[in-house]
């Protein structure tokens, strides 16, 4: 068929309407909407005061303030991608030597999601193969669309991704000829978006052995997803999936800051193999020329001055409360709703609901509209998985806690709940 239009393919790819684009016109035209729909932070948690403290601080320093109005380098701010490896490594309580990684390894990007670009632009051609979970983070799965890329999922459980779904797909693929298509598996491993779980150790170290292991036909390399790590709630902390790569051959890991302290300063970074450094920024050169040294120097000061790690404490304990707030309200609004359950994360942004198999949850579902007119927005499960999943489920919905106050969580809930009732 002729185009028409002029497009190129990847502008075709992109598709048409997006489910942000949805959601948000939904808010637009009725703001009094409780949106548990939004995965935005908490506005009234924003770092006002450090942030000021921090562009004091580089104004007063003539070279610095000057450093942070010029040109800066592809890779990014030096110290700022030092501080980065380094919190890193202590986080995983190893060390840059133990792991043999250097800052040179540690790209800066304008956020994560450009990065998780960058790479999958580096590595995948049209057709390629990325291994996901069922379900998994849209946005990603809309840039995997974006560059003609299968996304293809397999099972999770309360545990984040199972290896053991992994190792058969691959296995399926071999069947067909087609293991030198993939070319990467994506988890996002700490407080996953949609589905709230966490990958544990034993699990993560799997998960680096098949991607060895399976790399007969061309590299598989593991895509870590690590937006969330900051936002823990309750329990340890777990090592990343990064750092259970001694040899830092196979694991990129994809962090950012817009989370756990500003998504409009838009910093995030990856810890690359060596081997894609020189490729990474090749693309990005010609992308940007470098992500906004300002907002590198930003960063920079704001770790140096011991702002982030105050910041980041007074997030736990504000989103704590809101978590907890969402679980007494789903205690008391739909647990005793046959066929809806939820998982219980220690961390992020989302709970993921389970609704009876004969709710739809879509925008064509009977459940949304309802939902709508009884004043509260949430995120269709469906819009979560992979395309041509078989047997796609259609009653999963994702909630939000991280916008409304306590008050606004509770009756969303409620109001939830009322319209699954009514649907029923």
């Amino acid at each position: 068929m002729k185009n028409q239009d002029g497009l190129s393919r990847r502008a075709r790819w992109a598709g048409g309407e997006t489910i942000a684009s949805v959601l948000m016109a939904r808010t637009l035209a009725q703001p009094e909407l409780i949106s548990l729909a939004a995965g935005f932070v908490d506005s009234e948690t924003l770092p006002i005061e450090s942030t000021q403290k921090a562009f004091d601080a580089i104004w007063s320093d003539p070279a610095r303030a000057k450093a942070a109005l010029q040109y800066g380098t592809t890779i990014g701010y030096p110290l700022l991608r030092e501080a980065v490896l380094q919190r890193t490594v202590q986080a995983d309580g190893t060390t840059a030597e133990q792991l043999n990684v250097s800052p040179e390894q540690v790209v800066i990007t304008a956020g994560s999601n450009q990065l998780l670009f960058l790479v999958s632009d580096t590595l995948l051609d049209p057709g390629d193969v990325v291994i996901c979970g069922a379900p998994s983070y849209f946005v990603y799965m809309g840039t995997l669309g974006n560059l003609g890329v299968r996304a293809v999922g397999v099972e999770i459980d309360q545990h984040g991704m199972i290896p053991e779904a992994v190792d058969e797909s691959l296995t399926r693929f071999e069947a067909a000829g087609e293991l030198g298509r993939v070319k990467a598996i994506y988890a996002t491993t700490y407080y996953d978006n949609p589905s709230g779980v966490s990958i544990p150790a034993e699990r993560r170290a799997a998960l680096v052995e098949l991607a060895k292991r399976w790399s007969r036909n061309g590299k598989i390399y593991l895509v870590e997803d690590a937006a969330y790590r900051e936002l823990r709630y309750y329990g340890d902390d777990i090592p990343s999936l990064w750092s259970f790569d001694p040899t830092g051959e196979v694991v990129i890991h994809a962090g950012t800051f817009s989370k756990s302290f500003s998504p409009g300063i838009r910093v995030g970074w990856g810890i690359l193999p060596q081997t894609l450094v020189e490729p990474v920024l090749a693309q990005k050169g010609n992308l940007d020329f470098g992500s906004p040294n300002i907002n590198q120097l930003l960063m920079a000061t704001v770790l140096e001055q011991g702002f982030f790690d105050v910041h980041v404490q007074r997030l736990r304990e504000s989103y704590r409360k809101k978590l907890d707030a969402m679980f007494s309200a789903a205690d008391e609004f739909l647990a005793g709703i046959d066929g809806v359950d939820w998982v219980r994360p220690t961390g992020g942004l989302y709970v993921w609901l389970r609704l009876p198999d004969g709710i739809d949850t879509g925008f064509s579902g009977a459940l949304f509209d309802r939902a709508v007119d009884e004043g509260v927005l949430y995120v269709p499960g469906e819009y979560c998985y992979p395309p041509n999943v078989p047997k796609l489920t259609k009653n999963m919905l994702r909630l939000s806690f991280g916008v409304q106050s306590c008050d606004s969580i509770r009756r969303g809930v409620e109001l939830l709940g009322r319209a699954i009732r009514e649907v029923l």
